[in-house]
């Protein structure tokens, strides 16, 4: 069984990260607009579509809010594994900072390269689009304070 990790640093708060990364539902497209196109829910399972056209069925196995981390399996469609367990999880890392790490275990083995290339292409989306989150926050902070 491959195990493939991939991680970046954020320049945002651990908790304001969290809510997009632990949204089952609307995460994926929160977390990476442009890159995902659609996110369906259905309780436990989701159906993920990317702008490239590949499709993921995902089934959600463990959300702790306390860790800040979401487990998850692909399941199907496009992309088949025999088995895969995904995690992605938000570690502080200091004032209004922390890790984006996001780590699977997949088999076949063959499947580890095209999913690492795919987790480390989306990770500076994430990145950006969180980061641009708090500057746009930030903003709208700065605007009101500046208001009569």
């Amino acid at each position: 069984m491959a195990s493939i990790t991939t991680q970046i640093e954020l320049d945002v708060d651990p908790d304001r990260a969290w809510q997009v990364i632990g949204d089952w539902a609307d995460g994926p497209v929160r977390m990476a607009r442009g890159h995902v196109v659609s996110s369906e829910a259905d309780g436990a399972l989701r159906v993920v579509t990317f702008a490239s056209g590949t499709v993921a069925r995902e089934r959600l196995v463990a959300r702790d809010d306390a860790a800040r981390r979401i487990v998850y399996s692909l399941i199907g469609d496009t992309v088949r594994p025999e088995h895969d367990n995904a995690v992605m999880q938000i570690v502080p890392d200091g004032d209004g900072r922390c890790r984006f790490v996001w780590s699977r275990d997949v088999l076949p083995d063959e499947l580890a390269a095209p999913l690492h290339a795919a987790m480390t292409n989306a990770a500076p989306i994430i990145k950006r689009t969180l980061e641009a989150r708090r500057e746009s926050e930030a903003r709208v902070v700065i605007s009101r304070e500046q208001q009569p």
